[in-house]
């Protein structure tokens, strides 16, 4: 898909445009800036919205799965990012272009970048990075200023005078770059002789035209520590193939590294070549057929046509308190997707359920906040604008803080404690708790091991291990973990253990009576990711005068099963273009 600048919004919004649908997208922007979490009171502040208003809308928010709340502050939720995602998905550079970014990273020992733009900035859509102590990157949505960035450069030397003159208004405007949370406020820069402020914006303005026709020249560009000191940037253009030099850039790849380990020049001599032909891997790769769409949602709510009927339905349960232009207009990026790049006006109304002039002012709304551009052929696509509705700031949520809310529902319905936890070598590790109010309590913090064979959740993740593993194998390993008794009830013998765990994988949880410790039972459930693999256990653990093994299975198992169903919900739309942490 070739990129393309996204409009400035017009001073004024056109009379046919949603104006809670305005207000909704500006409370995600006001929640997004503040890096996800806020306090109403604050937001009230910042968005200039009456508190019934407001209030109207984070309910609204609330119902879709977007926004959760709690207390007094509003936090971003995982479920947001699915409009990111389809943008993501309907440019197909992250699942394209992100391999091909992953092996070059590894073979240049260096972080590797994808950019698109975002008016007169830039924003990234893929980062690969390389573990060190000192990490280069950023996180997947962020904006930046065009003019300290390798990138762009690269994306000015196509900009129109109209595009300049937009530039040049937002530098006179923003002349530190304040309004780019992503990178360090710019000093001032000393002027000519007066020192004038009108004199540092003509330096500015200056420099960056003057990289932008060498950009153009060179086909390629360099950030020597523009964004802070020891950055440094050497970016290539990725344009459609066979397009004429010229030709707007899809993207832009970008090798990123610190001056300990290059210096500028020394970046650009050695491995420009190299850039230059993965460059062309990624035209070639973009040029490929499209394969067959991925499977839509699975966080239980409609897709499609039903989304529609889903608004109304929650219309008619909440009253006046959900604002139903607010939920439909923010399913109309919902349509897009893989395969679903440009829509015309018919497609998007028929993909997401709305009527035709429901979506049309929809679209009008999102065309003017900059979130969707309308093409000559009366189709319409997402910019990378969408990005900027909590993408950034939910981009690096790990998987405790994905189950640490549906946890503390869980541990409420069943009034005992629940836990998330992870497989680290024989052992199981706690990852996130919610315990409750009791007097005799199961009391087990965050980060505390356990041997794997003796706990439920421990029997879920050794049954989660790869299905062809062989029995023999699996024996061997528990074996390896060298088995104690730690109470009369613990089993000890490997094959014995082995034996448990295959039932395990069969019934699909595990109910462990006494082994751990006396008078302690649990029962545990898999969590899976989306591409089939268990990844962590859930569980609940009490006391075994609270519930007998009959009522664990008819009262908790199925809570604990829903529950692991949200969470893996929202872990597939987090972990679609993103590395999810398990810790």
């Amino acid at each position: 898909m070739p990129s393309t600048p996204v409009p400035a919004p017009p001073a004024e919004a056109p009379a046919e445009a949603v104006k809670p649908l305005m207000r909704g997208i500006s409370v995600l922007r006001a929640l997004s800036d503040a890096d996800g979490r806020a306090a109403i009171g604050t937001l009230t502040r910042t968005t200039g919205l009456a508190r019934a208003t407001l209030d109207r809308i984070l309910a609204t928010l609330a119902r879709m799965g977007y926004v959760r709340l709690t207390g007094h502050e509003a936090v971003l939720a995982p479920r947001l990012m699915e409009l990111g995602n389809a943008y993501l998905s309907a440019t197909r550079l992250p699942e394209r272009l992100g391999p091909l970014a992953e092996r070059l990273a590894d073979e240049l020992d260096e972080s590797v970048s994808l950019a698109v733009p975002d008016g007169d900035g830039i924003r990234f859509v893929h980062q690969s990075t390389r573990r060190r102590a000192m990490s280069l990157t950023f996180r997947i949505g962020d904006l930046l200023p065009a003019e300290r960035t390798a990138p762009g450069p690269l994306f000015a030397a196509g900009w129109s005078e109209e595009e300049w003159e937009r530039w040049r208004a937002r530098r006179a405007g923003d002349p530190e770059d304040r309004g780019f949370p992503a990178v360090p406020p710019l000093p001032p820069e000393p002027g000519p002789r007066s020192g004038s402020r009108s004199g540092r914006r003509t330096s500015h303005a200056r420099r960056f035209e003057e990289l932008a026709a060498r950009a153009r020249k060179d086909g390629w560009a360099l950030d020597d520590q523009l964004i802070e000191p020891g950055l440094i940037a050497l970016s290539v253009p990725v344009r459609a193939l066979h397009a004429p030099a010229d030709a707007r850039p899809v993207c832009v790849a970008s090798v990123v590294s610190h001056t300990s380990r290059h210096s500028a020049a020394s970046l650009r001599e050695a491995l420009l070549p190299r850039l230059r032909a993965a460059v062309t891997e990624m035209a070639q790769e973009l040029a490929r057929p499209p394969e067959e769409p991925l499977p839509g949602r699975a966080d239980g709510r409609p897709e499609g046509p039903g989304l529609a009927s889903w608004t109304g339905a929650s219309k008619q349960e909440l009253g006046r308190e959900f604002i139903e232009s607010l939920a439909r207009g923010l399913t109309v990026p919902t349509a897009f997707g893989e395969g679903r790049d440009a829509l015309t006006l018919s497609a998007v109304a028929e993909a997401t359920g709305l009527a035709r002039a429901t979506a049309r002012r929809a679209l009008i709304t999102l065309e003017h906040l900059g979130h969707v551009t309308a093409a000559p052929d009366r189709t319409f696509r997402l910019t990378s604008r969408v990005l900027s509705l909590g993408f950034p700031a939910l981009s690096r949520t790990t998987l405790p803080q994905i189950a640490a809310p549906h946890l503390a529902e869980l541990a409420g319905r069943v009034d005992d404690s629940a836990s998330l936890a992870v497989l680290v070598g024989d052992d199981v590790q706690y990852t996130a708790r919610v315990a409750t109010r009791r007097i005799m309590n199961v009391n087990i913090t965050t980060g505390t091991r356990f041997p794997a064979y003796a706990t439920s959740m421990g029997r879920v993740l050794l049954a989660g291990l790869p299905a062809d593993l062989p029995y023999d194998e699996l024996t061997a390993r528990l074996a390896r973990a060298e088995p104690r008794p730690l109470t009369r009830h613990t089993v000890t013998s490997p094959a014995e253990l082995a034996t448990l765990v295959e039932e395990v994988r069969r019934a699909g949880y595990a109910l462990v009576d006494e082994e751990l410790e006396e008078g302690l039972r649990s029962i545990a459930v898999p969590v899976v990711d989306r591409t089939g693999v268990v990844v962590a256990a859930l569980n609940v653990a009490m006391h075994t005068s609270r519930r007998d093994v009959g009522a664990c299975l008819t009262e908790v198992l199925p809570e604990l099963r829903a529950t692991a169903a949200r969470v893996e919900a929202d872990l597939d739309v987090v972990g679609r273009f993103t590395r999810v942490p398990t810790v």
